[in-house]
């Protein structure tokens, strides 16, 4: 059971950064990735769809015989992680809840903000979790739909994407916050450009980083981590064009990837 692989998905590439959190983290852990790109973005859709959507994405990973999922789209973290815990069978960590206990931690006075699909924001899922973890802090939201355009067409460094962040970004500085929560596993490509367009003095919080270290606490808790020393097996599926996959992903994942996967009937 312990090499048995982690299961990660997403609604496409941006949960690769997540991957790169858990290699950084856990270098001996096996890994399953797949990508719904052929259903890309989930941010947009209804909140049905995006529960129809998580169901299938699941399933695959637990017909690869994973031994615990990493919901890395904010979006079905959002809206539909019932759904995966109950079709899971194993131990579910979602991006969300170790993003706003992170954030509760680092900020000094109490005004959190958040930026995310307009579907994560609209779900209101962020400040749920950080309400719950502390009644007193204000929490800020703003989507920010042009991030992940911006961070696939690898525009990190551009004057547009500096333009584009300045504008999402420039209401936070009234409300004075002091942490900023990337709720969207593409914006950690573009941390320089969103760190750059707000106070300097503002955390960012990459839920990536969080997840990868709830994922070891639970491997620990659950005696479930990788004892063997071999060089781990990193698989990557996706529902369309993985060529394209490839390209950009390599990119997020900060490696080469090898093989991609495409898998029918999504």
């Amino acid at each position: 059971m312990n090499e048995k692989p982690i299961g990660v998905f997403d609604s496409g590439i941006g949960g690769l950064t997540v991957v790169r959190a858990l290699s950084a983290r856990l270098p001996g852990e096996n890994i399953v990735y797949f990508g719904d790109t052929a259903r890309v973005p989930y941010g947009p859709k209804s909140p049905t769809v995006v529960r129809e959507y998580a169901q299938q994405d699941v399933d695959f990973l637990v017909s690869r015989e994973v031994k615990m999922v990493v919901i890395a789209c904010n979006t079905v973290s959002a809206v539909a992680i019932d759904v995966v815990q109950k079709r899971a069978r194993v131990p579910v960590v979602a991006v969300i809840l170790p993003g706003a206990r992170e954030a509760v931690r680092a900020t000094k006075n109490r005004k959190v903000g958040v930026i995310g699909t307009i579907a994560t924001v609209g779900s209101g899922a962020y400040a749920n979790a950080i309400r719950q973890l502390d009644p007193g802090v204000q929490v800020f939201a703003r989507a920010c739909p042009l991030f992940v355009p911006l961070a696939e067409e690898g525009w990190v460094d551009h004057k547009a994407t500096a333009l584009v962040a300045k504008e999402y970004l420039f209401p936070f500085t009234p409300e004075r916050i002091d942490t900023l929560i990337l709720g969207c596993t593409h914006y950690p490509v573009l941390r320089g450009a969103i760190a750059r367009a707000v106070d300097p003095r503002v955390t960012l919080v990459d839920s990536g980083e969080a997840v990868a270290a709830d994922v070891e606490r639970a491997l620990e808790e659950k005696g479930l981590r990788n004892p063997s020393r071999q060089k781990p097996n990193l698989e990557f599926f996706v529902s369309d064009l993985p060529a394209r996959f490839t390209e950009i992903g390599e990119r997020f994942l900060g490696r080469k990837m090898g093989r991609v996967h495409r898998v029918s009937g999504f």
